[in-house]
């Protein structure tokens, strides 16, 4: 079926990548998307060219209808974009009287709620289109009425109906061969993600090259905003956000009204999709005014979501997350969301800093784990694997390559790393650090691995057999990768037990980064509260406060074990030595200060 037009895309991405990333992802993007919004907004207000303003009043357009006009209304729907069937009543749904113009009050806000009954033809992907007509109380709007005037009614259409590409039925398939039961958790998990209607994609395997199925979805409520704007715009410099939006009137060059039909709140899982079994639809109109300032944030914000889209930082269906946080969080506990979040980005930065420069300046390899590290760049690297296997966009993928690569790094600094040239491929061999295995840091990190082994190997076998019988995969690669990743998203928080249990035999923390440490703690004090406030399965939500429970162990233990100030730090430096160093420059600046002071008491004498 051809694609009709207009055309709005809403392609869903991977839902386990979503879910993955859901809460850190949310958490950055709340704050940086209406910061920007808040910029662009004042910025175009403030710095709109103000030099191409000019002060000739013939040179200025203004609104033709003064504040407070009342005006009538007339809402008609049709299966056509040109409206001229003013006379047809089947057309005519609504119609009310004096509405006051950029007045804010009950007399100024009306309401109706019907039942809309679909013909044939827009049950087999036709269009349907509501044309709104205002005019001076009194005055009609039909241009065929011989009372008509040109300067006294105004209108614009926009269209119910919107075309939607289907999604299509997935790649992904049971390796076993039962994929009808797997077809069904597949759609619901993938509702669960994405908080869409299921839709039954299962009527066979589909194809790249074939062509691509459109779906015709009702919009159940309709708002006409009427914009309180009477900015006197010079004809020749009409602010860009501004100009798509304004209806000229060509004679006199002033503006009408804007009519601007308000879907900021209408997401994506309110949509009814319409099929040859839909007998009637809900339709929920509402007239009212809007002022600028939330007219222009509005547009702003969706203008930003648009460039997040074009620069992969945001995926189809997360905008709608966001403004579902708005229309269904806690106001108060929002608002803290919303100013907690501002800090995510510096603690992550600081977390990083303090990460490498504590790996930089490293030393000595006592009384940490080794195998951690390299434990930490198989996981990461196993992620970024999985997101590669799942076209993530670059972004993401950008960002998990340099984690990769900086625990690589790690792994130079915590242990030797050599090129071995003997045998035909060259080779990389890791050689552990003097200082790392000449104590009993090794032997307790070995015991520690060899039980985490039993228990991972045990973890990764159940949670695998459990995704190759109830999940569908592209291929075995995709489930052996999806098994992995799986279970790091899960079962990550284990591989820091092995610190853990370093630090109970060694009994001291003096040797962790405690400064990088501490913004990771606050971090995750951070994604934490974004688990109540963002919508997320129950099992995601729990998942998210699984670091808190390692991080209150650390914490433990540091206020059970003393700081040893014998003991060298992880740059070369023990408290004792600071201690005798300034006790020898007071020494130092007490002698100096008692030969300064003799020869003047000699002189008084």
């Amino acid at each position: 079926m051809a694609p009709p037009a207009p055309v709005a895309a809403a392609a869903a991405g991977d839902g386990q990548v979503q879910g993955g990333r859901q809460q850190g992802g949310f958490g950055q993007s709340i704050g940086g998307i209406i910061r920007m919004a808040v910029i662009w907004y004042f910025a175009s207000k403030f710095f709109s060219s103000p030099s191409k303003k000019s002060s000739d009043p013939s040179q200025l357009s203004s609104n033709i209808f003064p504040k407070g006009e009342p005006l009538d209304m007339w809402f008609y729907i049709t299966e056509h974009e040109k409206f001229n069937e003013f006379g047809s009543e089947s057309a005519l749904v609504w119609h009310e009287t004096n509405i006051p113009y950029a007045v804010y009050g009950p007399e100024s806000t009306r309401t109706l709620s019907m039942k809309y009954y679909p013909s044939e033809a827009l049950k087999h992907n036709g269009t349907l289109y509501a044309h709104v007509f205002f005019a001076r109380t009194g005055y009609p709007a039909d241009p065929n009425d011989p009372e008509y005037l040109p300067l006294a009614a105004f209108g614009r259409t926009h269209a119910i109906v919107i075309n939607l590409p289907k999604s299509k039925a997935s790649k992904k398939k049971s390796l076993l061969g039962d994929s009808k039961d797997s077809d069904e958790d597949v759609k619901i998990t993938e509702a669960c993600f994405f908080f869409l209607p299921v839709v039954d994609n299962t009527q066979g395997d589909s194809e790249d090259n074939g062509p691509e199925e459109w779906v015709s979805y009702w919009k159940p409520n309709i708002t006409v905003n009427l914009v309180d704007d009477f900015t006197r715009y010079p004809q020749n410099a009409v602010p860009p956000n501004v100009a798509p939006y304004l209806n000229v009137e060509p004679n006199s060059g002033n503006y009408f009204p804007t009519i601007y039909f308000n879907e900021f709140w209408l997401l994506r899982d309110k949509l009814i999709p319409i099929n040859e079994t839909v007998k009637e639809l809900p339709l929920n109109l509402e007239v009212g005014p809007i002022s600028m300032t939330k007219w222009q944030l509005f547009l702003q914000i969706d203008q930003s979501f648009q460039i997040h889209r074009s620069y992969g930082s945001m995926l189809e269906g997360e905008a709608d997350e966001l403004k579902r946080v708005f229309l269904e969080g806690n106001p108060y506990l929002l608002a803290i969301t919303m100013a907690v979040s501002l800090l995510h980005s510096v603690f992550d930065f600081l977390a990083f800093k303090n990460d490498i420069q504590f790996w930089n300046k490293n030393k000595s390899m006592e009384g940490l784990s080794a195998k951690s590290v390299v434990v930490n760049f198989i996981s990461q690297f196993i992620i970024f694997l999985y997101l590669l296997d799942n076209d993530t966009s670059w972004m993401i993928l950008a960002s998990s390559g340099v984690g990769c690569c900086i625990e690589f790094w790690k792994i130079g600094k915590a242990m030797h790393i050599e090129i071995d040239r003997s045998g035909k491929i060259p080779m990389l061999r890791f050689r552990d650090r003097e200082s790392y295995s000449g104590n009993k840091t090794k032997e307790y990190d070995d015991i520690a691995m060899k039980y985490l082994t039993y228990v991972l190997l045990f973890l990764v076998v159940c949670s695998s057999i459990y995704s190759l019988k109830y999940e569908q995969h592209k291929s075995w690669y995709s489930w052996v990768l999806s098994s992995f990743t799986s279970c790091v998203y899960m079962f990550g928080f284990i591989m820091m037990c092995p610190q853990l249990f370093i630090n109970y035999k060694l009994k001291s923390v003096a040797h962790l980064p405690w400064r990088q440490m501490t913004y990771k703690f606050l971090n995750t004090i951070i994604d934490d509260l974004f688990a109540f406030v963002i919508k997320m399965p129950m099992l995601h939500r729990l998942s998210v406060f699984r670091d808190d429970i390692i991080f209150l162990i650390y914490i433990y233990q540091r206020w059970v074990y003393p700081v040893d100030k014998k003991r060298v730090n992880e740059f070369g430096f023990s408290a004792e030595a600071d201690q005798v160093t300034d006790q020898v420059i007071e020494q130092v600046t007490d002698g100096t200060e008692d030969t300064a002071v003799k020869p003047e008491e000699k002189k008084t004498n």
